[in-house]
């Protein structure tokens, strides 16, 4: 046979001294590393301080059986092959101890070479084949383990993770609201400051926006131009409320330093709105709003495409709005302005977005004798002590508008009126 691959001895008990040597000398022949003993208790004691691949035992012996001896070394090294060599063959004895696993295999005497050569090897196979599978087992069990580690701290970075976009979630969500309250309250002090100025950002903003839902605009651009066009006209917070007006309804009275302020409130109105969005693009588009296509436009003087597509898109909107004039007229404004104040193309959109939607409606200034039956408030009415009166968006019937005319007479209304067109 071939060497055994196993470097552990072969542990062979037999109390006849002339087979213990036949044995012996047979299986060293071939390179197979082996202990003998003559005694079962000798072998016992060897059994408890080595380890043994094959363990073969001699059925008849003074001391205990062979059968009775391989039960013992069963407890010691479960592992070894057990070989019973019997010259008495009891076959329900034999057969019954091969099922219980307390013998490998049995070898009848007189015993062939050939067959205990093969039996030895085909045992050492078998030791070999349980301590590899032991190990494999171990090395399953600690991979798995370890599996089970890296799954429990990879289910822990799961949760973790989840608990940080859920957190990163609400933080977005406070930011945006934040966010939009910061828009909010610049819109409040323009209203603030002046309720006309006020009601035509709300209408720049609606328009804007119905602008930015078509596909005509990145994600970043959607958010620039409903940024600035709620920040645009910031910068007239420092422009004197008289100059405001006379800027509306008489611009040729104003001189040059008044004109050059005017045309600087978009620097302004850049400069503040970084404060509430610091993005560069943003601040951009605020700046450039008042530029006009053919280039005489403030306060670069920018032309054409170099002026950013939110911008361009964002001056119809203003144009749109400020004109203070009815609706139609104010379109045909618009339209007389594509290709030289307007770029076409932004026309061309403004146009489509306001004939699939409803445009917002106008906000206009009127005295308090102006007030008509059918009118709509566009900001509500206080006494001057801020109690409201009548809040906006009120349909005006002739009670109350007589109601807003006694209250005038016994408190003077001092705020400017404003409604729809």
């Amino acid at each position: 046979m071939n060497s055994p691959t196993s470097s552990l001895p072969l542990l062979i008990v037999d109390d006849e001294p002339a087979v213990l040597r036949a044995l012996t000398e047979t299986l060293e022949r071939e390179n197979v590393h082996v202990m003998a003993s003559s005694s079962a208790s000798k072998a016992l004691a060897l059994a408890k301080e080595h380890e043994f691949s094959v363990i073969i035992a001699d059925q008849r012996m003074p001391e205990m059986t062979g059968l009775e001896f391989l039960v013992q070394c069963k407890q010691l090294q479960p592992h070894a092959s057990r070989i019973l060599i019997t010259a008495v063959l009891s076959l329900p004895t034999i057969v019954d101890s091969i099922n219980r696993g307390e013998i490998f295999r049995f070898i009848a005497k007189p015993w062939l070479r050939e067959e205990l050569t093969t039996t030895v090897k085909n045992a050492v196979n078998r030791y070999e084949l349980l301590v590899k599978n032991e190990a494999l087992q171990k090395e399953t069990q600690r991979l798995n383990a370890e599996l089970t580690d890296v799954n429990q701290a990879l289910e822990m970075k799961v949760r973790d993770l989840e608990l940080q976009r859920q957190a990163l979630n609400h933080a977005n969500l406070e930011l945006a609201t934040r966010y939009d309250h910061s828009l909010d309250l610049c819109c409040r002090i323009l209203t603030t400051y002046d309720p006309l100025l006020g009601g035509q950002t709300k209408a720049v903003v609606e328009i804007a926006d119905k602008m930015a839902q078509t596909e005509y605009f990145k994600d970043e651009e959607r958010h620039v131009l409903r940024a600035a066009a709620w920040l645009c006209d910031l910068g007239l917070i420092g422009v004197p409320r008289e100059l405001l007006r006379t800027f509306r309804t008489s611009p040729d009275q104003l001189g040059e330093h008044e004109r050059t302020l005017i045309r600087n409130h978009p620097i302004y109105s850049q400069t503040l709105a970084s404060n509430v969005d610091a993005r560069a693009s943003v601040g951009e588009a605020i700046r450039a709003h008042h530029e006009r296509f053919d280039g005489e436009g403030y306060p670069d003087g920018l032309a054409g495409y170099a002026i950013p597509w939110t911008a361009r898109c964002l001056a119809v909107a203003v144009t749109f709005v400020e004109s203070s004039l009815p609706r139609p007229q104010a379109i045909d404004l618009v339209l007389g302005q594509s290709g030289m104040a307007l770029d076409p193309e932004a026309v061309r959109l403004f146009l489509k977005v306001t004939h699939l939607l409803e445009l917002p409606r106008q906000v206009r200034e009127i005295l308090l004798d102006d007030l008509k039956p059918g009118m709509v408030l566009a900001g509500g009415i206080y006494s001057p002590h801020g109690l409201l009166l009548i809040s906006d968006g009120v349909t005006l019937t002739p009670p109350t508008i007589a109601k807003i005319r006694n209250h005038n007479l016994m408190a003077p209304i001092n705020q400017r009126l404003l409604v729809f067109s």
